[in-house]
C-alpha cells in the first residue's frame, strides 16, 4: 500500500446543538478538538480542513464549501477539489473536527486494514454495532475522485449516499473511548472536559453534523 495520504477534515457545521458555538475551536485537555484531529493526521500531506477561516496549525489549507453550509457531501467534495500535489496521494482520510480521540494509532490501524483487505474493497471505516463511522474512515483517492464525478449534486446530499455501494473493510476499535466519538452537544463535551468518557452510548450512522 502507499503510504502517502490526505486528510480531509470537515469544519463547517452550523453547531446547532451546541448552542452555535463553533465546536472545533472547543479545548479537550486545552487543545482545540481541530487541532487534536489535525494532530492525529500530522504524517498526511496535504491536510485540508473546509469549513470558515480559523486558525490551523502552519502547512494546513482552510478551504469552503459551496455553498458555505451546504453539507458535509459538499464538503467532501470540496476537500478532494483542494487536493492537488503531484504525484497525487493514493488514499485520503475523511474525518469530522469534533472527534477529539482519534489519534494517529487510529488512522494507522485503518490503513493497514485496508492495504490487508485488497480489492475489491476501497476504504476502511470504524463501524459501531455494525454502523459505519462515515466521517472516521479512509479511502483509495481514486475511488472517491471516481464517485465525485458520478454525483450530479452534492449540497445536502447524506453523506451515506456519497460513500453508498462503495466496498469498505469493517473496522472495530478497542479504546476506551472511541475514535469516532463526536462532541455533538454540550453533554458530550462535558463528558470530555471531565476526561476520556469510559462508555459510550451506540451512535447512529455518522453522516452529518
Amino acid at each position: 500500500m502507499d503510504p502517502r495520504y490526505a486528510a480531509i477534515v470537515l469544519a463547517g457545521g452550523r453547531s446547532v446543538r451546541m448552542g452555535g458555538r463553533h465546536k472545533p475551536a472547543l479545548p479537550v485537555d486545552g487543545v482545540p478538538m481541530l487541532h487534536r484531529v489535525l494532530a492525529a493526521v500530522v504524517d498526511a500531506a496535504p491536510r485540508v480542513v473546509v469549513g470558515p477561516p480559523q486558525p490551523v496549525p502552519p502547512g494546513v489549507r482552510v478551504v469552503r464549501e459551496d455553498p458555505p453550509y451546504g453539507g458535509p457531501a459538499a464538503a467532501i467534495a470540496a476537500g478532494l477539489a483542494a487536493i492537488t500535489p503531484t504525484p497525487t496521494p493514493g488514499y485520503v482520510a475523511v474525518l469530522a473536527a469534533d472527534q477529539p480521540y482519534v489519534t494517529g494509532a487510529a488512522m494507522a490501524v485503518l490503513r493497514e486494514a485496508l492495504a490487508a483487505a485488497g480489492p475489491p474493497y476501497v476504504g476502511a471505516a470504524y463501524v459501531d454495532g455494525g454502523r459505519p463511522q462515515l466521517l472516521c474512515s479512509l479511502w483509495r483517492m481514486d475511488a472517491l475522485a471516481r464517485r465525485r464525478t458520478e454525483l450530479d449534486r452534492v449540497t445536502d446530499l447524506p453523506v451515506r449516499r456519497f460513500f453508498a455501494d462503495l466496498p469498505y473493510v469493517p473496522v472495530r476499535s478497542t479504546a476506551t473511548t472511541p475514535p469516532w466519538y463526536d462532541c455533538d452537544t454540550e453533554a458530550d463535551w462535558a463528558a470530555c472536559t471531565r476526561g476520556a468518557p469510559r462508555s459510550v452510548a451506540p451512535r447512529r450512522a455518522r453522516g452529518g453534523e
